[in-house]
């Protein structure tokens, strides 16, 4: 009957409508594209979180299926000779420039995000970031299928990405390569980002590496697990792509898949009081600059049960939360670029990461994204091919070339 049809149709409509209409910042450019990736985004999320309800598959196994699909084959061009093999028994991608060069080559070895969980080398975007990269800079890149949670918790995916760059390091592999010892990057976004600061700290402390990287880039990062309420996490808890919710549960997963650790880092409640210490270095009341601050009170840390901790270490681990080096170890890092984006969790993590490594003589490039959101540097093919996703890539490849 007519009327039953309607109904329908205007259930239908207001669903979609629900789904693809979220509220945007006002200085979004191009906001029905990022309506649109909002939009897929969550319903990704919702699916994978029936499925995991269901008990189908674990949510990072379904959200992993929808990142499959935007796989492709290693496959070369005029410019790139593309492969896929193995360093150190760890699955890496390889770029190399095909025109000649007149001495050696600069290399970048680039961690994809996708919060530990998720991802890989050979996504579209991924392809094309580090297709561009090593197109532009005539570099050798070598982008790491690093092992992924549910199935590998940390410190798994710290020490494939470690091993890798360690093997790469090696004088006869860069000679190999035709690589310039003294022109290496490590570089990463979001987990990527973390990974690639974890690397370039463990490599101050390991004295069988003899090559010093030049610089690391770190692509809106995730650098610390201790406080899950900093301004950033407040503000932008529902915004684009990446919610507090799914940043916390990407956070837990990497240690765990029990899930008493996710329900106390979703109410910040997972730091015990015999960590406390640690608090100093991610103390954003001291950290921030005061436009960030905004109204937001810094109040002490609640502690939890100290069972966790004892149970998972790594959250307290600077291989996993790299605020967490002290100075004097911050002190001695390579040249560094922060790209943070104003409508990001994870944006205050690279500001204090900024500011601490500034405080202590390092040179640092903060460039900061006023008008975007977290991931936005992936979107640069159709799709969904945003133009501020293109300014900041230009900008990344940019400083690297200037700089590397």
């Amino acid at each position: 009957d007519m009327a039953a049809k309607l109904l329908c149709l205007f259930l239908a409509s207001a669903l979609i409508a629900y789904y693809i209409y979220t509220p945007v910042p006002e200085d979004t450019e191009e906001p029905w594209k990022v309506m649109f990736i909002a939009s897929a985004f969550r319903a990704i999320g919702h699916l994978a979180e029936v499925a995991d309800r269901l008990g189908l598959m674990h949510y990072m196994e379904a959200v992993m299926l929808i990142t499959s699909a935007e796989y492709i084959a290693p496959t070369s061009d005029e410019n790139i000779t593309v492969r896929d093999t193995e360093f150190s028994n760890v699955a890496v991608r390889l770029y190399l420039p095909r025109k000649a060069s007149d001495g050696l080559r600069r290399a970048v070895i680039y961690f994809h995000g996708g919060g530990w969980c998720v991802g890989q080398a050979g996504m579209k975007g991924y392809d094309y970031l580090t297709r561009q990269t090593s197109h532009r800079l005539n570099a050798v890149v070598v982008s790491v299928n690093y092992r992924l949670a549910p199935k590998y918790h940390f410190p798994v995916q710290f020490e494939d990405v470690y091993s890798v760059t360690k093997f790469f390091l090696q004088s006869s592999v860069l000679s190999q390569y035709g690589v310039d010892p003294e022109r290496v990057c490590v570089a990463g976004d979001s987990a990527g980002g973390n990974l690639a600061a974890a690397v370039a700290q463990q490599l101050l402390e390991d004295s069988e590496v003899k090559t010093k990287l030049k610089v690391q880039a770190l692509i809106y990062p995730a650098l610390q697990a201790l406080d899950l309420t900093l301004p950033s996490y407040r503000e932008n808890a529902n915004k684009p792509i990446l919610s507090k919710s799914l940043m916390v549960r990407f956070w837990s997963e990497y240690f765990t898949s029990d899930s008493s650790l996710w329900e106390a880092m979703a109410s910040n409640r997972h730091v015990p009081a015999e960590s406390s210490h640690l608090f100093q270095f991610v103390n954003w009341s001291n950290l921030l600059p005061e436009e960030l601050k905004k109204d937001h009170v810094y109040t002490t840390p609640t502690y939890g049960n100290p069972e966790l901790a004892r149970k998972y270490p790594g959250f307290l681990d600077p291989r996993a939360s790299p605020l967490l080096a002290s100075d004097a170890q911050l002190r001695r890092l390579p040249l560094t670029y922060v790209l943070t984006c104003e409508h990001d969790v994870l944006r205050d993590d690279g500001v204090m990461y900024a500011r601490r490594l500034q405080a202590v003589g390092v040179p640092v490039t903060h460039d900061h994204a006023k008008d975007t959101f977290h991931g936005a540097m992936m979107f640069v093919i159709s799709p969904a091919e945003l133009a501020v996703g293109h300014r900041l890539l230009n900008r990344y490849i940019e400083w690297l070339n200037e700089n590397l």
